[in-house]
């Protein structure tokens, strides 16, 4: 037997309670920001539910669990079509539209089935969808997802037959429940998925300047021939950008003098950054963390390094070249950089790093030291025993007075926005220039006088800004030009920044015919009209560059519109807008509800032709004439409220498919759709109960039960698949009632005798002659030809139930209609209907007799 020693106990207490205080460390550095919760919900066939979900600029990462009551794995979703799907769809800014995007099948649902979770690092700009599962938990971190405004949108099936109006959808129901909990880092200064990245912070001070960089802007102002006055001032200005300097704040006079004499130069904000210590230092692969808010539309922002040294952190070692290390600087818009994902890099050691048309948000940069040589023209990284001191410098470019472009050169107009009067939509409303002789009332506005002067290459670019506010990611933003000539516009779209020729979000031209889920164009074979939708317009600025040749011709007239609206083409002229106000209050959403032939996210698929919509109304409405065949056996049998339950259901279901299909509306829908169910309810039970031939007075008493009980089917949920099976189990349920009321009157003594004494043998005599009876009676209360043809017709009339299909329900809904009646027809013609004349059965006679003397005889004595 071994021996623990003393020390070695309190080694491995010491050991666990270090690992008690790093695991409670960890905890502690990250904190639960926000929470967002669905309690259980019920999507129909076709329905859909969005939930907005916010993620500060300073979140860690996110966990989202989701719950349901269905498990569609990789091989069930290959064969299950499209209108049949259910799947969460997640998208930045706006609410998704997974209806025209065929990111539900993508490597992410592919990843995340089989592994269970995202994997890798990529950063989700796009919608994207995965399937409804029974348990799911998704944790993203902030460097997989961005920060800002996410929309997860629950759909049970995608396709254009979503939004048609259906008096029915046929399919299954599933419910989900999901909650999303925010972390972020204790301190502004921790960052990073775990909350273990140091960022520095920066220190930042403004000046106005003017500037002309070295570009094809100032070859073109030097070939031209401009004055030497404003040769110098855009040298000066150059070589005080090369050198990292600041001009003096006392420069208004020279830069009046630039403006007045060249349409070039014009005046730049320039903000100017530095690391808070004086100095940094990395040693081999080490990195450093910083990051910028860019809070303004701006030219482009550099990233310059200054004082770098290389300094050796072991006297022994040799010296390490300096040649071919590199100081790596990441730049990544709204999340963390890293080597193999980011948006922006440079050796910033050799050469700056400029972003051109940066968008407006936090930019996270990431400074990297390596040592890279080259080996037979491979490229290896190699260790170094040195450290790299650095100080840092950010330029942010800014331009004033109206002006955009990289050089200021182009003029830039802020719209403002005008709340349309009298809409329906709450966020409609229409962008104008800021003029205050323009009426407010025009929606439009002439784009003459507000474009550029100046071209290169003769070429002129034109920036118009909008804010789209907050709550209103749900709208359509629609741009149309008009023009009395061909348009030679080109129009650049770009969220969040300014848009050039090499970086863009959307581009459209007069022939341009892109439809997709975030863009619809419109545009005629005239070439006279641009005119587009950006679907569900995220909220923030919007700038549209307008590409076009120099204006030298006044004489024509183009005028531009951008407004907010709710649907897009007011849903093509084929079904009403509506909006829905987002679980949390926070924001609209609008969406097309068609008409019964079409379809698709603005009503412009044709899913039923005016042709075929003339028949499937013919049949729909005609099918119902099979409830004569009933009616006139009721009739002919003197049953007369069989005979009224199946008139009135035939009238009814004629009248509500009649307003269904939009012919012509009697009353008003739902009271057409409750009469409809409920007489068919009705009209099944009653005939199981006819079959039974009770007295009238029990008769009557299970009539008022099932009219209770089927008005609250109908009520309730009258298109519920399950109501056929529970009308068909009441009717059953009242046939035995009424067969076991009928038996238990006329045979009470047969099955027990009034002599209890007799042998085993009289007994099973007496009970087979009693059977036997029983098989006679049942032979003769039913003529069996029309009981087979009627379950043959009450078994096809399931069948078509089961058959219908959004796309076929025309068709076998009719089928129904008939089948129904007619098995119910040959069920009352099954029936053989007791006559009053006819004799008692012989031993409920004799039975009554040995009564009558029994009691004369007790009476007697």
């Amino acid at each position: 037997m071994g021996s623990c020693s003393i020390p070695g106990i309190l080694g491995l207490l010491c050991l666990l309670a270090v690992g008690v205080g790093l695991c409670w460390c960890e905890e502690q550095q990250s904190i639960v920001l926000s929470s967002f919760n669905r309690p259980e919900t019920w999507l129909r066939p076709y329905d859909w539910t969005y939930m907005r979900v916010e993620l500060p600029p300073w979140f860690s990462y996110m966990t989202m669990v989701f719950t349901s009551d269905v498990d569609i794995g990789r091989d069930k979703m290959k064969h299950l079509p499209k209108s049949r799907l259910p799947v969460i769809c997640f998208k930045d800014g706006s609410p998704p539209l997974p209806d025209l995007s065929d990111h539900y099948s993508d490597i992410l649902m592919s990843n995340l089935l089989v592994n269970g979770s995202f994997g890798g690092e990529q950063h989700l700009n796009t919608e994207q969808c995965i399937p409804f599962q029974k348990n799911v938990t998704m944790t993203l971190a902030n460097d997989q997802i961005s920060p800002g405004v996410w929309y997860f949108g629950f759909f049970n099936g995608l396709g254009p037959a979503r939004t048609q109006s259906q008096m029915i959808s046929r399919g299954l129901a599933y419910k989900f429940s999901t909650s999303i909990n925010v972390h972020g880092c204790v301190t502004s200064t921790i960052w990073g998925p775990y909350c273990n990245q140091t960022i520095d912070t920066v220190s930042c001070s403004q000046s106005s300047i003017f500037s002309n960089s070295s570009s094809l802007f100032d070859r073109k102002m030097l070939d031209g021939g401009l004055s030497s006055l404003n040769q110098l001032a855009s040298n000066e200005a150059h070589v005080a950008a090369e050198n990292h300097l600041l001009p003096e704040p006392n420069s208004k006079e020279a830069t009046q003098k630039v403006s007045n004499s060249s349409m070039f130069a014009s005046a730049d904000n320039l903000i100017t950054c530095n690391n808070s210590f004086e100095s940094s230092c990395l040693s081999y692969g080490e990195f450093k963390f910083y990051f910028l808010d860019i809070v303004g539309v701006a030219s482009h922002f550099k990233i310059i390094v200054t004082d770098l040294k290389l300094n050796q952190t072991s006297p022994g070692n040799s010296s390490t070249p300096f040649d071919g290390i590199l100081l790596m600087c990441y730049a990544r818009h709204e999340a963390m950089p890293v080597t193999s994902l980011h948006d922006h890099s440079s050796d910033i050691s050799r050469v700056p790093l400029v972003v051109k048309s940066p968008k407006v948000g936090r930019w996270y940069i990431a400074i990297q030291a390596v040592n890279q040589t080259n080996a037979n023209n491979v490229t290896q990284e190699m260790y170094f025993k040195a450290n790299m001191c650095f100080s840092l410098e950010w330029q942010v470019h800014e331009c004033l007075n109206g002006k955009a472009g990289l050089n200021c050169s182009w003029e830039a107009h802020m719209l403002q926005r005008v709340p349309r009067r009298g809409s329906s939509i709450p966020f409609e409303s229409y962008f104008l220039p800021l003029d205050e002789n323009m009426p407010m009332e025009h929606t439009d506005f002439s784009l003459e006088h507000l474009l550029s002067n100046s071209s290169i290459d003769n070429e002129t670019w034109t920036y118009l800004l909008v804010d789209i506010p907050h709550g209103t990611a749900g709208a359509n933003m629609h741009v149309q030009l008009l023009a009395d000539t061909n348009l030679n516009y080109e129009v650049f779209s770009k969220y969040g920044g300014l848009a050039d020729i090499d970086n863009w979000d959307y581009y459209i031209n007069s022939s341009s015919s892109r439809n997709d889920s975030t863009l619809l164009a419109l545009n005629d074979a005239s070439g006279e009209s641009i005119d587009f939708y950006l679907l569900s317009a995220r909220e923030g600025i919007w700038c549209f560059g307008l590409k076009h040749p120099p204006v030298s011709d006044y004489s024509h007239r183009t005028m531009m519109t951008i407004a907010l609206e709710g649907c897009p083409n007011h849903c093509s002229r084929n079904g009403q807008c509506r909006y829905s106000v987002e679980g949390s209050g926070l924001a609209f959403y609008s969406y097309c509800v068609c008409d019964r032939d079409h379809g698709g996210f603005d009503c412009s698929n044709e899913l039923v032709s005016h042709e075929g919509h003339i028949w499937q109304s013919i049949f729909l409405i005609a099918s119902n004439a099979a409830a004569i065949l009933p009616a006139f056996w009721a009739l002919r049998q003197k049953a007369f409220a069989e005979w009224v339950l199946f008139t009135s259901s035939g009238i009814s279901s004629g009248l509500y498919h009649a307003c269904d299909v939009g012919t012509w509306c009697a009353l008003s829908f739902r009271v057409l759709q409750f009469m409809d169910f409920w007489l068919s309810f009705m009209a099944v039970v009653s005939t199981f109960v006819y079959m039974a031939t009770i007295a009238e007075a029990s008769k009557r008493a299970i009539h008022t039960v099932v009219f209770i009980i089927t008005a609250l089917l109908a009520i309730s949920g009258a298109t519920r698949s399950s109501n056929i099976v529970i009308v068909i189990a009441i009717g059953s349920l009242g046939l035995v009632v009424g067969w076991l009321l009928e038996f238990s009157t006329s045979y009470r003594f047969a099955v027990c005798p009034r002599v209890l004494g007799l042998d085993m043998n009289e007994r099973w005599l007496h009970t087979k002659r009693w059977f036997w009876n029983l098989v006679k009676t049942l032979r003769e209360r039913f003529r069996w030809p029309f009981l087979s043809l009627g379950f043959v017709g009450l078994a096809f009339a399931g069948t078509s139930w089961k058959l219908e299909t959004n796309e076929t329900y025309w068709i076998w809904h009719s089928l129904w209609h008939i089948s129904m009646y007619t098995c119910s027809f040959f069920f009352l013609c099954s029936t053989c209907v007791k006559s009053s004349n006819e004799p008692l059965p012989a031993e409920y006679e004799l039975t009554r007799q040995d009564s009558s003397s029994r009691i004369e005889t007790e009476t007697q004595h």
